[in-house]
């Protein structure tokens, strides 16, 4: 597998999210290596976008990555617990980010359990059961939990050597599911565009 280049993330999100599906997602930490096959993704476009954090176009110390050049991390908390990643996509000065709403574990399988907090014979279980396997990890802030990804990560440059994708898996794009966002009712008219994109449990 090859490290996605810089290139390919300077579109716009509507564009890069469905493409980021079947990519695997690395983080390497003091710990060792997790990765995971990206299954779901969610767009965000900007200062238009109701729903998007850079709604509105000014910029916040919170945002700030979102206006720097693609390819870069955008992580913000939620709940006050729970830490999300997004791909920064487009181009610089123009806020847009993909969320990576799940993955599938492949590679630090009982790290990431571990750090979720599930014991030596729950890990065991999910470890042979590849529906329970996914469901340590099919929530932005179950994987980022998992692969160990917090605000140290803010900003990285995904195409270095600690937080990156490489090309992973061929998908078939008539194989992709589209859907409103999840938990944007806030966004208005917004709310109803179909830019979540996920793969069938089971691809």
């Amino acid at each position: 597998m090859n490290k996605l280049l810089r290139s390919f993330y300077g579109r716009p999100a509507t564009e890069l999210a469905p493409d980021l599906l079947g990519k695997l997602l690395v983080h390497v930490t003091p710990e060792g290596r997790a990765a995971g096959y990206i299954v779901e993704t969610e767009a965000y476009m900007g200062p238009e976008d109701k729903a998007a954090h850079s709604y509105g176009g000014r910029p916040t110390p919170r945002t700030r990555a979102m206006y720097g050049p693609a390819g870069h991390a955008y992580i913000y908390l939620i709940y006050g617990m729970y830490y999300c990643l997004n791909v920064v996509a487009a181009q610089e000065g123009v806020p847009q980010a993909v969320l990576i709403r799940a993955i599938e574990p492949v590679e630090g399988v009982g790290m990431m359990a571990r750090r979720r907090g599930l014991s030596p014979e729950e890990t065991t279980k999910v470890m042979s059961n590849p529906h329970k396997l996914r469901r340590l990890t099919n929530g932005p802030g179950k994987l980022c939990q998992a692969l160990g990804i917090t605000k140290e990560q803010y900003g990285l440059d995904l195409t270095g050597d600690e937080l990156f994708i490489l090309s992973g898996r061929n998908i078939n794009p008539a194989d992709i599911v589209t859907t409103p966002r999840i938990n944007v009712d806030y966004a208005e008219e917004w709310a109803a565009k179909p830019w979540r994109f996920l793969l069938p449990e089971g691809y």
